[in-house]
């Protein structure tokens, strides 16, 4: 039947720098390193990493059917990439993901997408890499989905889709630009700078190429998270912006069984950071869906 389908994500780790892999415009001839022991019900998304102290730190939301809430997990690698172990990090009531993590003035923040939560919260770690805490300084004008902050030409540039329709979520680039991390950020009038399901949804780490910049977007058109396709952005500044379409990269055979979509790309220093996913049409995510829509009946 075809509403049994279900989508199944697996995170990785490529030995190249994002930079390769965009001057390349492919993923062809690159091998995996697959992360995590998630199956069925569970899985690991939206990866996204930092090298501190010779060792790499994955962070990537972790999703379970069962419960359909995400939490924000860390995994640690050594220099050789070789798995230390992993630990939760980040619970809350809402659902969490896309956990993007820097290093800015001596302090590791992080930027998980929660937008049925109501806002957009910047995380700092209290205690790398186990504890973080809410930055009460921090402010953004609207909840945004997938943000993707950069800091380019003297200013913090935010690129996010907005909370709205299922279309919008999917098919809007907003932006917003700061002096600072914490804020004040302002709304770009020119938003959204972008209107395309098949290339504005962010999917990754903005990337500096010479006075343009280069973002990872999702394209949605066949399936959530078909494919990246990559977003040229010039002429950027508090009052405009131009945005072309410069390629689109899809899972290669090579990640087989993943290659039923590929989601985010972010870049971690000398390796790079994917998932990708694979289409599911076992009947069992729908048996718990059917238990939990039960249960709540039950209650009232």
């Amino acid at each position: 039947m075809p509403f049994m389908r279900t989508d199944q994500w697996q995170s990785g780790i490529i030995r190249a720098p994002l930079s390769t892999i965009l001057q390349a415009g492919s993923l062809d001839g690159l091998s995996v390193q697959w992360i995590g022991n998630d199956h069925g019900m569970r899985f690991l998304a939206d990866p996204f990493g930092i090298w501190h102290q010779n060792h790499l730190y994955v962070f990537a939301e972790a999703y379970d059917y069962r419960t359909k809430c995400g939490k924000i997990d860390v995994l640690v690698y050594d220099s050789e990439l070789t798995f230390k172990h992993r630990k939760r990090v980040i619970s809350e009531p809402w659902h969490l993901s896309y956990p993007v993590v820097g290093e800015h003035e001596g302090h590791f923040w992080m930027l998980p997408e929660a937008h049925r939560s109501g806002k957009l919260s910047l995380y700092r770690a209290t205690n790398f890499p186990d504890e973080w805490k809410k930055d009460d300084l921090f402010s953004f004008p609207v909840a945004a989905i997938d943000a993707s902050p950069l800091y380019f030409q003297g200013r913090w540039w935010m690129f996010f889709s907005p909370p709205g329709t299922a279309l919008q979520k999917k098919s809007e680039l907003h932006c917003a630009f700061a002096d600072s991390l914490t804020g004040k950020w302002h709304l770009h009038p020119q938003n959204p700078i972008r209107v395309d399901v098949a290339s504005a949804r962010p999917g990754g780490t903005p990337i500096i190429d010479g006075d343009t910049i280069l973002l990872p977007t999702q394209d949605c058109t066949q399936t959530y998270g078909g494919g990246i396709s990559l977003v040229r952005i010039s002429g950027l500044d508090t009052q405009r912006c131009e945005t072309s379409l410069e390629s689109t990269l899809k899972a290669p055979p090579s990640f087989a069984p993943w290659t039923d979509g590929l989601h985010t790309l972010s870049a971690a220093g000398s390796v790079t950071l994917v998932d990708a996913k694979r289409i599911s049409h076992s009947p069992e995510r729908h048996f718990h869906d059917a238990f939990r829509w039960l249960r709540k009946k039950l209650r009232k």
